[in-house]
């Protein structure tokens, strides 16, 4: 291989991928929704998440409920509490 070879493969061909990666990541998407902007209303109803929708209103133990356990004695659920 001789230099201008050289620089071709290790140089340019890389550029190019790279600029050719950039410039597709600014095009403007015309089709997509509309994005939300800080300082604009919200106008959709406020949805909580939930890591178990099934077990949610079940009686299965959630975070932040209180532990049945005596105070200080070790308990298998683990986990930081409020008071110190």
């Amino acid at each position: 291989m001789n230099v201008v070879e050289t620089i071709v493969v290790f140089a340019v061909i890389p550029l190019a991928i790279y600029g050719l990666a950039g410039l597709l990541t600014l095009r403007r998407r015309s089709g997509a929704a509309p994005r939300h902007r800080s300082g604009q209303a919200w106008d959709y109803p406020a949805m909580w998440w939930s890591a178990n929708p099934e077990g949610a209103g079940t009686g299965h133990r959630h975070a932040g409920t209180e532990n049945s356990a005596p105070e200080g004695a070790p308990t298998a659920a683990g986990g930081a509490r409020g008071n110190w």
